[in-house]
This record gives structure tokens, C-alpha cells and sequence, in this order.
């Protein structure tokens, strides 16, 4: 069965874009810890991003780097964290967040609830920067 990741992939699902390639794509989580909280995916579909075949990690890693560098530039902040957990979705990802502290990645906070207006204005300040 597909995962809801998969299904953003394929168009199934509609997803607020920022950056697209051939085997990767960044979106916007749609329920936020902050403004500008990306997740970053292969396109391929592999549940435990270690089972990622090196050169597919490798490139999910890079391609988040230029990423995280365009929400650095949208949403000034001191550093943009990266986390991996892997439990929520059955489908490889990593979570890009503007942080200026360290409570700012931790995910028992309350999530932002967003209109579809102020997640589309996010991801263009994102594309923006890239």
C-alpha cells in the first residue's frame, strides 16, 4: 500500500511544494512546529531512510542542505534542525525546522494550525529563497 507520501508524489494528494527533482521533493508539513517546518523525501518509497541504497541517502542529504538553506534565508533563524524519526509515515523523510532554540524542535509542542492561504504564502517565501 502506497503512503501518503507516495500519493503527494504522484498527485493523488495535494502538497504545498518547494523544491522538486527526479528522485527527491520538499514540502510543507501541514501541521508545523513553526512557520517553514519542510519535509524533505526521496521519491522512492522506503519505509527506514538507513535502507536507502547509499548514493539515494546521499542525494536525499545534499538535496536537503539546499533546502535548508533557502528556509534560513525566508525565515531568518540561528540554525534550521534536522530530525529523522520515521515512526509517523512508513515512507523515508527528514524534518527541516527553523530553530532559534532548542525547544523549537521538540514535537510534543503544540503544531501551528495554518489556512491553505498561509501555507501557500510559506512555501513561496521558501521558493523565493532557493
Amino acid at each position: 500500500m502506497s503512503s501518503i507520501f507516495s500519493k503527494i508524489v504522484a498527485g493523488d494528494i495535494p502538497a504545498h511544494k518547494v523544491a522538486e527533482t527526479a528522485e527527491y521533493l520538499a514540502f510543507l508539513d501541514i501541521s508545523p512546529l513553526v512557520y517553514g517546518h519542510v519535509l524533505v523525501i526521496p521519491k522512492k518509497e522506503v519505509d527506514y531512510i538507513f535502507d536507502l541504497k547509499d548514493d539515494l541517502y546521499q542525494g536525499l542529504m545534499l538535496f536537503a542542505k539546499k533546502v535548508a538553506e533557502g528556509i534560513k534565508k525566508a525565515f531568518p533563524c540561528d540554525r534550521v534542525g534536522i530530525a529523522v524519526i520515521g515512526l509517523e509515515v512508513p515512507h523515508a523523510h527528514v524534518h527541516l525546522i527553523p530553530i532559534n532554540s532548542m525547544n523549537d524542535m521538540n514535537f510534543a509542542n503544540p503544531k501551528l494550525k495554518l489556512s491553505q492561504e498561509q501555507l501557500a504564502d510559506v512555501a513561496e517565501k521558501i521558493k523565493a529563497e532557493l
